[in-house]
């Protein structure tokens, strides 16, 4: 090969170096292209590991040997740092090394090389090191060719112009494997990040303890189940590595908003969120207010039984009704018998009366049984949120959103994000905060939608539920997903690969 032809196949080989993004066809590519260009039969590609050179790769065409190729360790110690090896040599001095004959030379140890032909029958004959050193001027690697061969297949030493050609390709593969590198490096640090935020998450509350890591499993559970069923046709859609950890990522980083939001909230165990306590001694305290204007003659029995009777009623309604899952009709009158009583000075007990002064009575000032608050606490039909402590809730996703629009993500994870803010978004448009639809409303952003409220329903830890069997669970998902809020494939895909 000319040097023009040489020259266009360090080129073409540069190019191909800085377009591929797989690490085991990159490094591949490197000693295959190197040997190819240099016309040798063996080479050893060592990666620099910190204080010692670590082999990656090695072929010898002429015994079949490829290792290393497709990732697996080469179970050979790495070459340690000192000047006596050839390799170690070149990568301490970034200098190339060129021997024409390894049994002609005491220059460096060759012991390696000659027991290995002892053993294999093998001849090693010629053999260069170079250095890969990338812009920073940083050693990445050392690349080794063994045994240059002429027209005939004769070991030749490797030649001033092949000396030239393998260094002018060093630099670019070493480039290559640096920019490689600092992906890895890059997307280690979003890892890194996305797990640190994940655990502040979870450990913020008991009551999150294990949501967001459930949520990230089941779907990366999805995604590889969607995998199978394309690999056998059933399923258009795929998920390549990078599309899964992105999902993935998205999953992990969906509630980072709650990191935010109130304890008193996000803690809340029951309608009334601990006051309980407070609300009965204050009833008990008016209890005994009666029963001493009753002992002072200023209640008669009649009244004092009708204060006693409402103040007990109160008492036993506030605490069904604070812990009930859900108020039913019956259990809502007895809620509007009482929610507005109230105990006059004197004792006695009744309605509260609205006039343009405030809070009356017919006999005069009344102390209510419930504050306002308490009152909207009470009549919380579902949950234990009230509208405005539910908004505050709602509020996670914008917050999220708005956390995750400082951060830089890179190419690799730049859906995760979007993803993870649209996990409270329906395919009907009646989802928050941005009511989007089913058409705005990518495969993955679904998933973990369905996923988020699969392990809300199947929680053993929040403070407003009780954890209830896979089978009704999915009974429920079914039903959101007839009623157009939640993607149905999606859901029979997470019923098909959850064990619960």
């Amino acid at each position: 090969m000319n040097e023009a032809g040489r020259l266009k196949v360090v080129l073409d080989i540069s190019i191909a170096l800085s377009a591929e993004k797989d690490r085991n066809k990159l490094l591949n590519m490197i000693i295959s292209k190197s040997m190819e260009i240099t016309n040798c039969d063996a080479g050893t590609l060592y990666i620099l590991d910190g204080e010692n050179l670590r082999f990656r790769i090695m072929k010898t065409l002429s015994q079949n040997v490829d290792r290393g190729g497709d990732g697996e360790p080469i179970d050979i110690p790495p070459v340690k740092m000192t000047k006596t090896n050839i390799c170690a040599y070149a990568a301490i001095n970034k200098e190339v090394m060129n021997i024409p004959d390894v049994y002609d030379t005491d220059r460096f140890d060759f012991t390696g090389p000659k027991n290995y032909d002892a053993m294999t029958g093998y001849h090693t004959g010629s053999m260069m090191a170079v250095p890969l050193v990338d812009a920073d001027s940083r050693v990445v690697g050392v690349l080794q060719l063994i045994n240059a061969l002429d027209g005939d297949g004769n070991i030749i030493p490797f030649d001033d112009e092949n000396e030239e050609i393998v260094m002018a390709l060093s630099s670019q593969a070493a480039i290559a494997i640096s920019n490689m590198r600092y992906r890895d490096e890059l997307q280690e640090q979003m890892w890194s990040f996305t797990e640190a935020m994940a655990a502040a998450i979870d450990e913020r509350t008991p009551y999150n303890a294990s949501h967001t890591r459930n949520v990230a499993k089941y779907c990366g559970l999805v995604a590889d189940h969607i995998n199978e069923l394309h690999a056998r046709g059933l399923e258009e859609e795929s998920f390549s590595i990078n599309r899964k950890e992105q999902l993935v990522m998205g999953a992990l980083l969906h509630d980072i908003g709650k990191l935010v939001i109130p304890l008193s909230v996000m803690n809340k165990a029951s309608r009334l969120g601990g006051r309980e306590t407070e609300i009965k001694a204050r009833l008990q305290s008016y209890a005994l207010k009666a029963k001493i204007a009753l002992l002072e003659g200023r209640l008669t029995s009649d009244e004092y039984a009708k204060t006693a009777t409402s103040i007990n009623d109160a008492i036993e309604v506030m605490e069904a009704v604070n812990t009930a899952g859900f108020v039913n009709d019956e259990l809502k009158e007895r809620l509007d018998a009482v929610i507005n009583l109230g105990i006059t000075d004197e004792g006695k007990s009744g309605a509260i009366l609205q006039d343009n002064e405030g809070d009356k009575a017919a006999d005069g000032r009344m102390e209510p049984f419930f504050t306002e608050e308490e009152k909207e606490c009470l009549r919380i039909v579902k949950g234990t949120l009230t509208e405005k402590e539910r908004k505050i809730m709602e509020s996670h996703v914008e917050i999220t959103d708005r956390i995750l629009s400082k951060v830089h993500f890179n190419s690799y994870f730049m859906d995760s994000p979007k993803w993870a803010a649209e996990h409270h978004e329906c395919l009907n448009g009646r989802g928050y905060p941005n009511h989007k639809t089913a058409d705005e409303l990518a495969t993955d952003a679904r998933i973990i939608a369905v996923a988020d409220i699969c392990d809300a329903l199947l929680a053993t830890d929040r403070p407003y539920k009780k954890p209830i069997p896979k089978e009704k669970a999915f009974d429920i998902l079914k039903d959101m997903a007839n009623n157009g809020n939640i993607d149905g494939k999606i859901v029979e895909y997470l019923y098909d690969c959850i064990d619960c």
